[in-house]
């Protein structure tokens, strides 16, 4: 029995209305086995990794240096935060000046963290904490004085982890920019690791998992994303017309490009559909880590108008707020006709 009193209510009371007589179905569709390109960062072979960001938009990532002790004891630490009542969650971490910020129902977050307000037929079966990496060393800031040692644990995680995250993003992506030609000093603020911060998500398990998405179908607004799951899966990413499962496998990352990736890479590289569907069974985990471009950093494209990070989330946050959903690179994209 999951505890309840960790959840948001609204998960609650769908909880309490399930009837243990009813039939449940897993949610079906006609998954391959999975072809996930894999890659091995102690010997990047670039000819492989042009071809994954081509055509996968996402890979599997081995021999990435990171202890397998520290991705699961970081992704036990949430797990134990998110344990924690609901209210203690919103009283510790919603509307205060601390670094660190909970949200609920939508992957959509303000600059500042905060969830953007949505549809209730729109909710995400999902909660977590938004976790900017800079200043991590500032205990105050990020946890307000809270005395409990799982906070300050936490903390020294992350900021470990931080530094393995921005070192393997750098990586990458000077990788790319030498498959794709692109001026090393301009690029060099197309990814700024000061941006850089981590989401750690729970996905509540669902006895109807087929009536719920854990995270609606979306791309990644960063450059890229660097996901370390638990073995619950849940991950689909959107290929060749159809939904595939993306298998967990113990100690690798899935690395997937964004919207500014696919930009910056003139459309040479795409920014993947994928969603999270939850389990029926069990809870899942993950902590995702998101790289931007620098600030005032313009991202410039035969294929897309001038714009900075901040015009591209500005226009995303005006139309889920309006529309209901984000449109994306399409804003910016230049006419055809023009």
């Amino acid at each position: 029995m999951p505890n309840l009193e960790s959840y948001p209510p609204v998960f609650r009371r769908k909880h309490n209305d399930f009837d243990p007589d009813e039939s449940v179905q897993d949610f079906q569709e006609c998954y391959h086995s999975d072809p996930v390109p894999t890659l091995d960062l102690g010997s990047l072979n670039l000819e492989k990794l042009g071809d994954a960001c081509k055509n996968w938009g996402l890979f599997r990532l081995v021999s990435h240096g990171i202890p397998e002790t520290l991705m699961s004891q970081l992704r036990s630490q949430a797990k134990n935060l998110f344990s924690f009542s609901f209210e203690s969650k919103q009283r510790l971490f919603t509307n205060k000046p601390a670094a660190v910020s909970y949200f609920w129902g939508t992957p959509a977050l303000t600059p500042s963290g905060a969830a953007l307000a949505r549809a209730p037929q729109s909710i995400n079966w999902v909660e977590g904490f938004n976790v900017p990496l800079t200043q991590l060393s500032d205990r105050n800031q990020y946890f307000q004085g809270q005395q409990d040692p799982l906070f300050d644990s936490f903390r020294l995680s992350l900021e470990e982890y931080g530094k393995h995250m921005s070192r393997i993003a750098r990586t990458i992506f000077e990788a790319m920019v030498r498959n794709l030609h692109l001026d090393s000093t301009q690029s060099h603020s197309d990814l700024s690791e000061s941006t850089g911060l981590v989401r750690v998500y729970r996905y509540p398990k669902f006895s109807k998992a087929d009536e719920a998405l854990g995270m609606e179908v979306h791309t990644d607004s960063s450059v890229l994303s660097i996901l370390n799951e638990d073995q619950v899966g849940g991950l689909e990413v959107f290929k060749d017309d159809k939904w595939l499962l993306v298998q967990p496998i113990p100690g690798s990352l899935i690395v997937n490009l964004g919207d500014m990736m696919q930009a910056i890479s003139n459309d040479e590289y795409m920014s993947v559909k994928h969603r999270v569907k939850v389990n029926k069974n069990e809870e899942r985990h993950s902590v995702c880590y998101f790289v931007f471009p620098g600030e005032g950093s313009v991202i410039r494209s035969s294929r897309y108008k001038p714009f900075t990070y901040s015009d591209f989330q500005a226009r995303v946050q005006h139309d889920i707020k309006t529309l209901g959903f984000k449109v994306g690179l399409q804003r910016f994209k230049i006419s055809e006709d023009a």
